[in-house]
């Protein structure tokens, strides 16, 4: 693989990041009830996390001689983690998150494998970073999705 993958990786990401902020933000606001408030207050740490994976994204990409995507070149694909109609309906929130930590999950770990292919240490080490940061988050929400379940 050339470096050509590794970039075009590097914008995906970047671009599901800032999806990710926005649909975490939202999601945090709309949601309702003393059993939201866990997950609510989960969702605003993890937007501050998850923004700054977009910045490490935005300045590997501008060390690479390119540049991160604006919004412009932004088509939303996280329907799972649209806001509920109702918005007492915590769990199909919980499964939008697990949804879009899977996707991120797949998407550093085609990272990390560009990144050696192309022979990118630099890009492979903050793929492998972001990379634990998602998984974790996957094993909180899928905590949340057990505890929900058993109910």
């Amino acid at each position: 693989m050339s470096s050509d993958r590794v970039i075009e990786i590097l914008e995906k990401a970047y671009i599901d990041e800032m999806e990710t902020v926005m649909n975490y933000q939202t999601n945090a606001i709309v949601l309702d009830g003393v059993r939201a408030e866990e997950i609510k207050e989960s969702l605003q740490q993890d937007i501050q996390e998850e923004l700054n994976h977009a910045n490490q994204l935005g300045q590997r990409l501008k060390q690479l001689d390119a540049r991160p995507p604006g919004s412009a070149e932004f088509s939303s694909r996280q329907d799972s983690l649209q806001p509920p109609e109702d918005s007492t309906d915590v769990i199909s929130v919980i499964r939008g998150v697990l949804d879009a930590e899977e996707d991120a999950i797949e998407t550093y770990r085609n990272l990390v494998d560009a990144a050696e292919d192309a022979n990118d240490p630099v890009t492979e080490d903050l793929a492998v970073t972001i990379l634990a940061d998602e998984e974790a988050h996957r094993t909180e929400f899928r905590g949340f999705e057990k505890e929900y379940q058993n109910e």
